[in-house]
């Protein structure tokens, strides 16, 4: 027997039963926990775990750890892509049970959104006062939009996600979009954001910026905002996103000019002050990447403490160099 047999023999019995078909709608929404799912199905969490493991093994869903939680994914794979989009071709959008499954899933993710929206308000004044030193956001992302071109984009990757607004900006400009950050806190925030805004082909899991989960010479472009100032060293996100990258790919980094405010290291964690252009072009030629002068944004007139906001450009070589190790 073929393994392409054999594979679709396992496909078929995954997913050949009324629970594990529920589920594999669901997920094809939206990434779940264990727990959501729960909510939604009213099943027990060792029966959906049972499920979830048989449909793991068949290749129809990824395992996604984050923490202590772990989410679901319908498969994004070549060959359980091809097989979900067959199968759910087959069946009614308006199928009573599935209908309203996805009505209840509705009610779960309002929940969310709840939890995300009480974890930012804690955080909201921190984030205001860090807004007030730059210039304008909006200003910011539209020249970002602008510097990265109208696209249409294969796949859009965003290191440290956090808010996933970097996937709300970009994910229409794109065939699929994924957000990564290492906080459990700023992943629901992002979920709830990308809900409640109705983008569609984003998603977001956790992970490190130094070693992301994806593939080589997969990207068209890469987005890191505001997350290498957190970093003790940020040549290695940059050799990231070389890495995963295709060639002539974009690299669009926007970060902080040097600056002496030695607060946002005491009080907001900031590993540091600010990127000199000169180190950036160094980290960059190291991987193959072809880095341009950056735009910069001044702060607000007449903040006497504020940021200069920049943004860098680069673009992967046809031919890159070694990534550092």
């Amino acid at each position: 027997m073929t393994s392409r047999l054999s594979s679709m023999i396992e496909a078929l019995r995954a997913a050949g039963e009324p629970t594990r078909l529920r589920v594999l709608a669901l997920l094809r929404q939206r990434d779940l926990s264990v727990g959501e799912l729960v909510q939604v199905l009213e099943q027990s969490q060792p029966r959906l775990s049972h499920h979830l493991k048989a449909l793991t093994a068949a290749g129809l869903v990824e395992r996604l750890p984050e923490g202590s939680f772990v989410f679901y994914r319908a498969s994004t794979g070549s060959y359980g892509k091809a097989f979900l989009d067959s199968l759910f071709a087959q069946l009614d959008r308006d199928e009573p049970e599935l209908a309203r499954d996805a009505a209840r899933l509705d009610e779960v993710s309002a929940a969310r959104a709840e939890s995300a929206e009480a974890y930012f308000s804690n955080i909201a004044e921190t984030w205001d006062r860090l807004r007030s030193l730059h210039y304008p956001n909006d200003l910011i992302e539209g020249a970002l939009v602008e510097l990265a071109g109208k696209g249409p984009f294969g796949r859009v990757l965003d290191f440290g996600t956090g808010t996933g607004r970097m996937l709300s900006l970009f994910a229409p400009l794109a065939e699929e979009a994924e957000g990564i950050d290492l906080s459990h806190h700023m992943l629901t925030v992002a979920r709830a954001n990308l809900e409640q805004q109705g983008v569609l082909g984003a998603r977001v899991r956790q992970g490190n910026v130094t070693a992301v989960p994806f593939d080589d010479n997969s990207a068209d472009l890469v987005i890191i905002h505001q997350v290498l100032h957190y970093m003790d060293a940020p040549n290695r996100a940059i050799a990231e996103a070389s890495r995963v990258l295709k060639p002539g790919g974009q690299l669009l980094i926007v970060d902080f000019a040097p600056h002496d405010l030695e607060f946002l290291r005491a009080e907001y964690g900031h590993h540091r002050l600010g990127m000199a252009h000169e180190a950036m072009a160094v980290w960059s030629a190291d991987v193959g990447l072809d880095l341009f002068e950056p735009r910069s944004f001044a702060p607000p007139e007449g903040e006497q403490d504020g940021l200069t906001v920049n943004i860098w450009k680069a673009v992967k070589s046809a031919k890159p160099k070694e990534h550092v190790a």
